[in-house]
């Protein structure tokens, strides 16, 4: 009778796993450890799902509901509860005692680990390598990844050291499945592989800075795909900048002056995502700022690779100086703070005093001590063009106008760089107009700006103000006086095509339309819209008729 009740219930139970493996939607699966070792004998039940045993390896498989709430795991006559309710993925580890073993996961599969090199395993004749290689690498030429992956992982797992393909063409497949997962838990699961392959090759092949930064990228290209189905927010968000800066980090404190270009760009991007996220001060940032563009500079001087230094001088030194620009960190307050000790550090240094002078004007620090005292020791370090320039600026601010005006003839005459000479001519032309309202004099600085570099809109700004300025003392009639904000606003016009000057100009531009003749006035002097007409006088510049 009892083995009759027995054989009942061992019925009853199978019937029971059997509607419940028909619900089930989903198969959850992980390895249970005890003390950090795999552990056997324990009941691994899925709520609203099925159950198993574990064996030696610790691993179990299970399947379960999508709305299964937690597993339960029995040995002898202990259980435990993981909560998996809201949590994505379905693998998930346990310690039943102890912790979860960190480090190197790997499935060996039925083999030993051999970690012989490619060369050492063809002198051995190693048939299972030599299959498994053969197999995987025809497969992966044709592309056909599905078949290439399970000879791939018998050499991934198995022999880990024989050739650095298995983990620059095993990336490769992983991104394809990447790529094509069809749900950001699964998308997750895969990428998580991903990273431990760029840790494994790191172990078995070095280059641990190099390959950083390569994790680092791949990390946050599928991290923040826009093929997710949800944007990272908040502490998630937190958590994959704070990934991609430390990896970014290390690889760059690794490699210095042979880290790749773009990941200086990578590390700026997420330094200044972090400072924003409320991670990192704004110390940091320009710290990080200063150490990216040293780098970049060490790249150009080194000049060894024409590609890399083409890449870093026209990509990758302009995005990061935007990048920093735009952040919010690179305020007088905080570059203040940084560089007046690195000033009494490097106060011999021009190089370096040039750097900090650039930074703090960038940042509209010119009024600051830091900047006064930079200006005067770079002076008498090296009396160039730029320390001149500086010098005109500290004695602009003290309203030492002849001062002024000596070193800043000093500065155009000695500049042979000339992007700056275009800057010196624009600042010494808005000088004489402000104080000396020599208008003239002004415009042609001006125009010297100009005929260096077109895109200057400051200087057409700089000349659209000079004729607005020139319209109070314009001789003539009422008509001719007004004709002069048909010039100004040709000039706005002009600056406003770019996008620094583009709000300003078109302010200046309804601002001044008021100005133009009527209808009535051009008519008595026979004029039409859209006939040239020429403003005379020192101005001497011809026009389009408006009202």
């Amino acid at each position: 009778m009892k083995a009759i009740l027995r054989i009942s219930l061992l019925v009853a139970a199978v019937v029971m796993v059997g509607i419940t493996v028909a619900q089930a939607q989903r198969v959850i699966k992980g390895t249970v450890y005890m003390d950090g070792e795999p552990a056997a004998g324990i009941t691994v039940e899925a709520h609203k799902g099925g159950e198993m045993l574990t064996s030696f390896d610790g691993k179990y498989e299970v399947e379960a509901d999508e709305k299964s709430k937690y597993i339960r795991f029995t040995f002898i006559d202990e259980s435990k509860k993981l909560d998996i309710e809201g949590k994505s993925g379905d693998v998930f580890d346990f310690a039943f005692t102890g912790n979860i073993p960190t480090g190197d996961e790997e499935d060996a599969g039925s083999g030993e680990v051999n970690l012989g090199t490619h060369d050492e395993l063809m002198k051995a004749q190693d048939l299972d390598y030599l299959n498994n290689l053969s197999l995987y690498t025809e497969f992966y030429k044709q592309g056909d990844y599905k078949s290439a992956q399970p000879h791939w992982k018998v050499l991934y797992n198995q022999y880990p050291k024989s050739t650095r393909n298995i983990y620059t063409q095993g990336a490769k497949m992983l991104e394809s499945k990447i790529e094509n997962a069809k749900t950001d838990a699964e998308r997750d699961e895969l990428i998580d592989q991903y990273m431990k392959l760029y840790d494994k090759r790191i172990k078995y092949f070095g280059e641990e800075g190099f390959v950083l930064g390569r994790k680092g990228t791949s990390w946050l290209k599928y991290k923040l795909s826009q093929d997710r189905d949800n944007a990272p927010e908040g502490d998630d968000l937190k958590a994959i900048h704070k990934s991609g800066y430390e990896w970014f980090a290390k690889s760059i404190k690794l490699q210095g002056e042979e880290t790749e270009p773009p990941i200086l760009l990578l590390y700026m991007q997420t330094t200044v995502a972090l400072f924003k996220l409320g991670e990192l001060p704004k110390e940091q940032v320009v710290k990080n700022y200063e150490e990216s563009m040293s780098i970049a500079n060490a790249i150009i001087a080194a000049n060894e690779d024409e590609d890399k230094v083409k890449q870093t001088q026209e990509t990758v030194i302009p995005f990061i100086e935007n990048i920093f620009g735009k952040s919010g960190a690179a305020d007088c307050e905080a570059l203040v703070n940084i560089y007046s000790v690195q000033f009494q550090e490097n106060a011999d240094d021009a190089d370096f005093i040039k750097s900090m002078l650039r930074r703090l004007a960038r940042a509209k620090c010119t009024d600051s001590e830091l900047f006064e005292q930079g200006t005067n020791r770079l002076y008498d370090l090296d009396p160039s063009a730029e320390a001149a320039f500086n010098m005109a600026r500290r004695y602009m601010r003290k309203d030492d106008v002849e001062n002024a005006k000596k070193y800043y003839k000093q500065a155009m005459e000695q500049e042979t760089d000339q992007e700056l000479l275009s800057t010196y001519y624009y600042e010494y032309g808005v000088f004489v107009f402000v104080k000396e309202n020599a208008l003239s004099e002004a415009r042609n600085y001006a125009r010297k700006a100009l005929a260096i570099n077109s895109e200057y809109c400051e200087a057409y700004m700089l000349i659209g103000d000079i004729y607005v300025a020139a319209s109070r003392s314009f001789s003539g009639t009422d008509l001719e006086k007004s004709a002069v904000f048909w010039l100004a606003s040709d000039y706005y016009a002009k600056a406003r095509r770019y996008e620094d000057c583009s709000i300003d100009a078109s302010s200046k531009i309804a601002q001044y339309k008021k100005y133009f003749p009527n209808k009535e006035e051009a008519f008595m002097e026979g004029l039409q819209e859209g006939t040239t007409y020429k403003v005379e006088g020192w101005i001497n510049e011809s026009t389009k008729v408006r009202f």
